[in-house]
């Protein structure tokens, strides 16, 4: 059955047909997903149709049985690969024809097909094999024979032994495995793509076990010689699996959702960016706890403190807010300027992805306050630069880190 796809833009509504969705899945859209898409159901308030408006998520959510939910971002398509390199360290190309990629599903199995050839790749030079420790009761002696147990068994002619099994079910496969089989059942793929990705599947599957795996323990591997090309396809399977939700249950045919928080890429985006092209005099610290009280009980976690390595002090706090309001709202400014506060820092700002129509700089008590922007919609390294240039820090006109001089 053809899919049938509505498409909704980041906080634009939507008015649907109330006959296009049936009552029992826009019960489950509420019941599952009104984090992600508001919805109002019909009624004279909406003209006697669903109102569907996407909160700043970005992906695809199936329905029901031929008919799926595609939230669209803002941004420009290509620009999401270029925010997916930074925020999951992917050093390989997939920009190229990103252009042409005017859908997120095409988004989504673009980055399906980059993981599949890969693991082809892999799997055609061989799986990565190692040894692990293993014991077992056998009729041969393999390995060292561990003879308190034998001895206290005189009558049993099996025999206790540890050995070292040279095998390719090990996490680093299973993790492979485990995001294939997700994908597979996204039912996201085009039928261009989807046989790559099953072929990739197989030849994964009957190297290792069947485990599920969640997004985080893709992170803080350990890589060798022996496996180094594995990290960037475990980058990729943590954009998956922190991405992919559970399994749909509507009809026989099980597809699975995928969604991105825009708001937490474009953090980790921008973190990442930071991180990579201050130049060398300062330090980017993320999610900096700070006691309020002695005992530690009360406490507030800065998104983004900017440290001065020959001060040895933080310089500046950060923020970022994927919104576009006319001015900062006064909560966020508020939010700030505390932490700010709290860290004996003078200077302190909130990155939008937009320029703001009324941008605000100014001093509350001793704190410096400024908007800034990191505009997402066209080139991403020309708007990195001059959001670097606006930061308050001294010698950022005269190094850049990785972008060079930007003076």
């Amino acid at each position: 059955m053809t899919t049938k796809v509505l498409e909704l833009v980041e906080y634009q509504p939507l008015g649907v047909d109330a006959g296009r969705i049936s009552e029992t899945a826009g019960k489950y859209l509420y019941d599952n997903y009104r984090s992600q898409v508001s919805i109002d159901t019909p009624s004279f308030k909406t003209d006697g149709r669903w109102q569907l408006t996407s909160n700043g998520w970005v992906g695809f959510i199936p329905i029901e049985e031929g008919l799926g939910l595609s939230l669209l971002p803002k941004v420009p398509i290509a620009n999401l690969f270029r925010m997916l390199e930074y925020a999951y360290d992917i050093e390989i190309e997939i920009l190229d024809g990103s252009t042409t990629v005017t859908s997120i599903e095409e988004y989504y199995e673009r980055l399906a097909n980059v993981l599949a050839l890969r693991v082809l790749d892999r799997s055609r030079a061989g799986l990565y094999r190692s040894y692990v420790p293993e014991e077992d009761r056998l009729p041969y002696v393999r390995g060292s024979l561990q003879v308190d147990r034998v001895l206290r068994r005189p009558w049993d002619v099996t025999l206790d032994c540890a050995y070292q099994e040279h095998t390719s079910d090990l996490e680093e496969n299973q993790i492979l495995a485990w995001t294939l089989f997700l994908i597979c059942r996204s039912g996201i793929c085009s039928p261009r793509i989807a046989p790559t990705v099953r072929r990739a599947f197989r030849c994964v599957q009957g190297a290792a076990r069947l485990v599920p795996y969640t997004g985080p323990n893709c992170g803080g591997r350990t890589y060798n010689r022996l496996n180094q090309d594995y990290e960037p396809m475990h980058a990729l399977c943590r954009f998956f699996l922190d991405h992919t939700g559970p399994t749909h249950d509507f009809g026989d045919r099980r597809m699975l959702p995928f969604l991105v928080d825009m708001a937490k890429l474009f953090e980790k985006f921008v973190a990442v960016w930071l991180r990579q092209n201050l130049p060398s005099r300062y330090e980017l610290r993320e999610q900096q706890a700070v006691g309020l009280d002695r005992e530690g009980v009360l406490r507030f976690l800065v998104d983004l403190v900017i440290h001065d390595r020959e001060l040895g002090a933080p310089v500046l706090v950060l923020d970022t807010k994927y919104k576009k309001p006319g001015a900062p709202a006064s909560e966020d400014v508020q939010q700030v300027i505390a932490y700010a506060e709290s860290l004996g820092c003078k200077q302190s700002g909130l990155i939008y992805p937009r320029p703001l129509e009324h941008p605000v700089e100014t001093t509350v008590g001793s704190i410096e306050f400024r908007t800034l922007t990191f505009d997402l919609s066209g080139d991403l390294e020309k708007a990195g630069r001059e959001m670097l240039r606006a930061l308050p820090l001294e010698g950022v006109g005269d190094e850049g880190g990785r972008v060079g001089r930007l003076g």
